[in-house]
């Protein structure tokens, strides 16, 4: 997991942040917010699929994460994408509030902080973020568990 995050180190057209930068920024945000555990290291791998899969790459991220955090978290990233679009599909002329057919979802309100808070504002060249090697002891302790669900 640490070799694909090290893989985003490189620009998002447009952006002032690099995709690893981005992760780390979101996994910041959300430790310093006191997010749980499996939730912080959902933040950090939320665009682990960006680089091979950009039409749903949350999707990706989600099935990687599946085996080893609660249901709501998986929920969570899978549909992050689609949340996000609020912040910037209205500038293409395409409907923004997609997120609002999962409207009385047990998840809805988390997705949507997930992405207002952490994922939308972590493209800050500024911010202070941590770094990869202060992550690594829980995603190790999150990928060390036994899983959920067995497929």
């Amino acid at each position: 997991m640490i070799r694909v995050l090290k893989g985003l180190d490189y620009s998002l057209g447009g952006y002032k942040v690099s995709r690893l930068e981005h992760s780390l920024q979101t996994a910041t945000r959300a430790l310093r917010d006191n997010a749980s555990e499996e939730m912080i290291v959902a933040a950090l791998l939320h665009d682990i699929g960006d680089k091979i899969a950009p039409l749903n790459h949350s999707e990706l991220a989600a099935s990687v994460l599946k085996p080893f955090v609660s249901e709501k978290t998986r929920w969570i990233v899978e549909k992050h994408g689609l949340f996000q679009v609020y912040h910037y599909n209205h500038y293409y002329g395409k409907e923004r509030n997609l997120r609002n057919n999962y409207k009385g979802h047990d998840f809805y309100t988390d997705a949507i902080n997930f992405v207002d808070k952490w994922d939308q504002a972590s493209f800050d060249p500024n911010y202070d973020t941590m770094k990869l090697k202060e992550f690594i002891p829980l995603v190790g302790k999150i990928f060390s568990r036994d899983p959920y669900r067995v497929f």
